[in-house]
């Protein structure tokens, strides 16, 4: 990894530096133009100066050292108060300094071990009818399964014995709860609330959700062999401001965006431990911004964690909601991360409810 850090630093020494600047807010740093990719989330820090390697269209091309890749996009109002900055353009050899990155890295033979995580903050809920405070409840799957071993989602395959399921090392979908916690069944049929109140969840008329995301619902909600997505949408999800479809399309967002930050890898890390409250918020801190981690409470049941709430403000990308989220108390401070399987002392019979 040396020699990858080496031969990025005598690339970055290379580049013929146009003009360097002080953002004027705190803006994020894309990986292309269209700014559908911004990997480790990171945001330009208006205390440093950054090199300014290209202007075109509106956007500027910098250069953030020691991040992978180096060049990212910005909008040029970042820096200036008025766009049309003047900026020379760079050699096209410059461009294409993460293409010689990624072919140096192949030639030592470390590109595949290279940890990549998948960053989907870019994408925009900017509906203005949807919920702007709301809590996407996270559970830790096999804390849950301790006490619902009947549960059709917690019979675990025989194959799992040689290859781990994907939610028993991530976080998983409960439930996106819109707020106040008594926003619940709006313009629901009385019928209906009464079937899931009763948990008559199978005979609930289905949800009108394409193929895809029943696909990508049933892997990050093992609850869906339950209909467990049935009784969210009706209890919560009617409250959001969008169709089943819409809802589910955010909440999977939101979850898939823990799976793939430092936040679930420290789980994975730490199972069969014990974590503290703190050490997780710092983990939301380091993946999504400074004050993140004060937006993250703990659920816990027979010293076990079982949940993560978070509470998400206004916002149009994931990181923003969670810094306009409320701040939020936690009564657990500390708990075991649970590994896959059933100890022999568990209660069945207890349960931490839906």
């Amino acid at each position: 990894m040396t020699r990858v850090w080496f031969l990025s630093l005598l690339l970055t020494l290379s580049l013929s530096a146009r003009s360097t600047a002080i953002p004027t807010q705190e803006c994020e740093a894309f990986n292309n133009m269209k700014h559908t990719r911004n990997t480790h989330h990171v945001v330009l820090d208006t205390t440093k100066k950054y090199t300014i390697l290209k202007h075109h269209k509106g956007q500027d091309l910098i250069l953030i050292s020691g991040e992978q890749p180096a060049q990212r996009w910005v909008n040029d109002t970042c820096f200036y108060k008025s766009s049309g900055a003047n900026v020379s353009p760079v050699a096209s050899s410059v461009v294409r300094i993460d293409d010689e990155i990624d072919n140096a890295l192949k030639r030592i033979g470390i590109a595949g071990n290279t940890k990549k995580y998948k960053n989907i903050n870019s994408k925009k809920y900017n509906n203005n009818k949807i919920s702007q405070n709301n809590i996407l409840a996270l559970s830790w799957h096999n804390a849950f399964c301790e006490t619902h071993r009947y549960k059709k989602e917690c019979k675990r395959r025989l194959l799992s014995i040689l290859k781990s399921e994907y939610y028993e090392k991530h976080f998983v979908l409960h439930g996106l709860w819109p707020q106040p916690k008594n926003r619940t069944y709006c313009h629901v049929e009385r019928k209906y609330i009464t079937m899931d109140r009763y948990k008559r969840w199978n005979k609930m008329p289905e949800l009108k959700l394409s193929r895809e995301t029943k696909e990508r619902l049933s892997r990050v909600m093992p609850g869906f062999a339950s209909n467990l997505h049935k009784h969210e949408w009706y209890k919560h999800g009617s409250c959001y401001g969008t169709d089943a479809e819409q809802y589910y399309k955010n909440a999977i967002d939101f979850t898939d965006q823990i799976s793939a930050s430092k936040v679930n890898d420290f789980f994975v890390k730490h199972i069969g431990k014990r974590v503290t409250l703190k050490q997780i918020r710092d983990q939301f801190d380091s993946s999504f911004g400074t004050g993140s981690g004060k937006r993250v409470a703990l659920q816990c049941r027979n010293g076990l964690i079982t949940e993560l709430w978070i509470h998400l403000g206004s916002g149009n990308i994931f990181s923003q909601m969670l810094k306009n989220g409320k701040q939020i108390h936690s009564r657990c401070q500390r708990g075991l991360v649970d590994r896959a399987g059933f100890t022999k002392e568990t209660n069945q019979k207890g349960g931490f409810g839906r």
